[in-house]
């Protein structure tokens, strides 16, 4: 773990060392990259999501090397469906991967000539990993809004933290964790607006960022992802819909902007939403803050589950076509087995979610939406 002086200072102006070649599937471009992870020697792992892939970018590298998937969208076990987040084993020099559109947690060694991953843990809504220094490993569910911790062949785990809802032992949707030496956990409580600290065996967390209502105030977050936590308890945080990076320092009431702020845009200096380890932008890059004489990496994608202002009538008018046709239909599973465009259940779900954020625009039926999110909540539980 980094300790990082309280007196840092970060370079404005973020430096290419992955992708910017546009969104795209070849070696040296990304498409959607979501976690990443970064080794001693400074290789980048990247969970380029919708390549359903895992690339590799070693440091001054024109082009990234498939080292997981990357042979098309599948659940077989040389496929990857959508992956949101990897790490590296040091210890069996593997990676591991959370495939979530597969529902599941894979394991890929990273020696030479592996052509398939083995199954660590199935039928999880995973979405963010982490490894703490006794090789436990800790997995946000999504659906369930809880963080399990795992020993390497355990499939069942142990709830550390979570459960549906917004008290104080409770997430809406948590998405990345960071583990430190005390096996604290910490996790971004997404549509909860806010960071939560699990002591070891603690019964309930304790909010250590945000916390106050969905805002760009500097004691608020909006939407929080990635996170890491430093040796003096300092927090990290990836605001994702404020398009900045926060620093809370440990106690503290409100947070200091230190990357970003600067309004969405696609300025050096700007982000367009953050998320995972990540900041999404247009032009599929990956960016790392310096600090001193470490790296905070952090990497950006255009996001298709967020939409521009260019192209918010045609994502509205899709989403609503496909509700309006979803119901008409009286027969549950093809309500659930639906395919509109290759958007699924769960990203049905999602693309509902957000649309009701956009509460300033005008002529939207939020009521049908709101009906409709109810309705592929109770089948996707179903199913």
């Amino acid at each position: 773990i980094l300790n990082i002086p309280a007196d840092a200072r970060w370079a404005q102006k973020g430096v290419i060392v992955a992708g910017g070649h546009g969104g795209g599937s070849a070696t040296n471009q990304l498409n959607d990259p979501w976690g990443l992870f970064v080794d001693d020697d400074q290789t980048i792992v990247i969970a380029d999501c919708w390549n359903h892939r895992i690339i590799q970018w070693k440091k001054g590298d024109t082009n990234g090397q498939v080292v997981a998937g990357g042979n098309g969208k599948g659940n077989r076990l040389d496929q990857l469906d959508r992956p949101t987040d990897v790490l590296i084993d040091k210890e069996t020099d593997s990676l591991i991967i959370c495939d979530s559109w597969n529902g599941r947690v894979v394991r890929w060694s990273r020696r030479s000539g592996t052509t398939q991953g083995e199954i660590l843990i199935d039928n999880i809504a995973c979405w963010g990993l982490a490894m703490d220094d006794q090789r436990y490993l800790y997995i946000s569910d999504i659906e369930k809004h809880e963080v399990r911790r795992y020993q390497i062949g355990d499939n069942n785990g142990t709830i550390v933290a979570g459960g549906r809802g917004a008290g104080l032992n409770q997430f809406n949707e948590p998405r990345h964790i960071f583990v430190d030496q005390q096996q604290t956990v910490y996790v971004s409580d997404n549509n909860n607006h806010r960071v939560m600290k699990w002591n070891k065996n603690a019964k309930e967390g304790i909010v250590v960022a945000g916390g106050q209502d969905q805002g760009n105030a500097l004691t608020q977050l909006s939407h929080p992802y990635g996170l890491f936590v430093d040796t003096l308890g300092t927090i990290y945080v990836a605001d994702s819909w404020n398009h900045r990076v926060m620093r809370w320092p440990k106690g503290a009431k409100q947070g200091t902007v230190i990357v970003g702020g600067n309004g969405q845009g696609k300025r050096a200096n700007q982000f367009q939403y953050l998320g995972g380890e990540f900041i999404t932008t247009e032009k599929n890059e990956t960016r790392y803050i310096h600090i001193l004489n470490k790296n905070l990496f952090i990497s950006t994608s255009r996001s298709t589950i967020c939409c521009s202002c260019t192209n918010f009538r045609k994502f509205y008018a899709k989403t609503m076509e496909t509700i309006h046709t979803l119901d008409k239909k009286k027969n549950p599973r093809f309500y659930a087995n639906l395919r509109v465009n290759s958007i699924e259940l769960h990203l049905m779900i999602r693309l509902i979610q957000r649309l009701l954020k956009y509460t300033s625009i005008k002529h939207i039926d939020y009521q049908l939406l709101i009906d409709s999110l109810g309705k592929l909540r109770e089948i996707a539980k179903k199913n």
